[in-house]
């Protein structure tokens, strides 16, 4: 045996050793995908029926939205319209106008005149509370 079959004989077991060590790579990198696949399978599987929940539980909870909005659709019209009202009739009787002037003038007349008795009260009282522990 010369050199050169010497040389053939090591590059035909390297070579061998290099498929053996990729068939195993190969074989190992099939098993994960098998196994990916199964977790993607399980997870689908659970997934599907909560997918199918979260779908009812929105229904269920649109209805009363959807009622709620024309409610409110309802109560901002009334407003709106009862704002309308009030100001045409304001607008058009002058009257009526200068009465709700004065009961607003007289409303915060009685609302500073309130806060300065109560302050005032609360001086006298705590005068006469001073006096009888004197005597």
């Amino acid at each position: 045996m010369s050199a050169g079959g010497i040389a053939g004989i090591i590059a035909a077991s390297a070579l061998l050793i290099f498929a053996l060590a990729l068939a195993y790579a190969v074989i190992r990198l099939g098993r994960a995908i098998d196994e990916v696949g199964t977790a993607v399978r399980s997870f689908t599987e659970e997934t599907t029926p909560l997918i199918n929940e979260v779908t009812t539980t929105v229904e269920l909870v649109n209805g009363p939205l959807e009622t709620i909005n024309k409610v409110t659709r309802t109560i901002d019209d009334v407003s709106t319209k009862i704002a309308e009202s009030t100001t045409t009739f304001l607008d058009k009787n002058q009257v009526a106008m200068k009465a709700a002037g004065a009961v607003l003038t007289a409303a915060q007349l009685r609302k500073n005149k309130k806060g300065k008795k109560t302050k005032s009260s609360r001086k006298k009282a705590e005068r006469d509370q001073f006096d009888d522990e004197e005597f």
